[in-house]
């Protein structure tokens, strides 16, 4: 129940981060470089140190960092498929595509976060609540990012809203999996590496290049260093 609650909290403050995007559109530059500040931070402060963590007796530091790779390139082709492939019409342009398929991504981080809760709170409830302060604090700037991710790409506001629903409620999904499956300690720390070596490219090769536009550049800069800053704390705070 506890780890529930946890999961409806992360869906909270997922629509919020979310929705100050939407109202903030004339700035949404900042908050681009804001989010690849935070889409980095999340990969450098939380993604990459669990997985190193959690290899444990079952993988050595550089098949985890293998995994990094591995996730970044897989990432890299894709988009660039993506990119690459035919428009069907006016309308629905390749960054359209790109957009829907980082926010996705961005959801299917958050379903990850979720099942973390459940799993951690499976382990002990000291550990539950650790993990969900951490997922909690994030959760704020994944609502930026995946709005931020859809308007970036020529997606609709209304395309923005509907994805925000799904990262929002995509924690709770987690949370209630945990129920259904038990992830095999093996297993967990290469999906989290790979996962790490997804949001670096999104942050540095998607959303970073925002920051070097013919906006204010210094703020531009602020922001995204803002952004890393923000999920270091965050990674500080929860484990304190």
């Amino acid at each position: 129940m506890t780890a529930l609650l946890c999961s409806l909290g992360a869906a909270l403050f997922t629509a919020v981060g979310g929705m100050f995007a939407l109202k903030h559109t004339d700035r949404l530059h900042l908050i681009l470089s804001f989010s690849a500040g935070a889409v980095i931070g999340v990969a450098f402060f939380d993604l990459m140190p669990e997985a190193f963590q959690q290899a444990g007796t079952y993988h050595e530091i550089p098949g985890i960092a293998a995994f990094i790779a591995l996730g970044f390139t897989f990432y890299m082709v894709l988009n660039r498929w993506l990119l690459l492939s035919p428009a069907h019409d006016e309308g629905c342009k390749n960054p359209w595509h790109r957009g829907q398929f980082g926010a996705g991504t961005l959801s299917i981080h958050s379903f990850m976060d979720g099942a973390a809760i459940g799993i951690g709170f499976q382990s002990s409830t000291g550990l539950g609540i650790a993990i969900a302060l951490a997922v909690l604090i994030h959760d704020f700037s994944d609502g930026i990012n995946t709005v931020g991710m859809i308007l970036k790409n020529n997606g609709t506001r209304r395309l923005a809203w509907r994805w925000l629903g799904v990262d929002a409620i995509a924690p709770v999904a987690g949370v209630v999996s945990t129920s259904l499956f038990v992830m095999p300690p093996s297993y967990l720390a290469p999906t989290l590496a790979i996962f790490c070596g997804f949001f670096l490219y999104i942050g540095a090769s998607d959303m970073l290049p925002e920051t070097h536009h013919a906006h204010p550049r210094l703020l531009s800069v602020l922001a995204t260093i803002g952004g890393l800053l923000s999920l270091f704390l965050a990674g500080q705070l929860a484990r304190a």
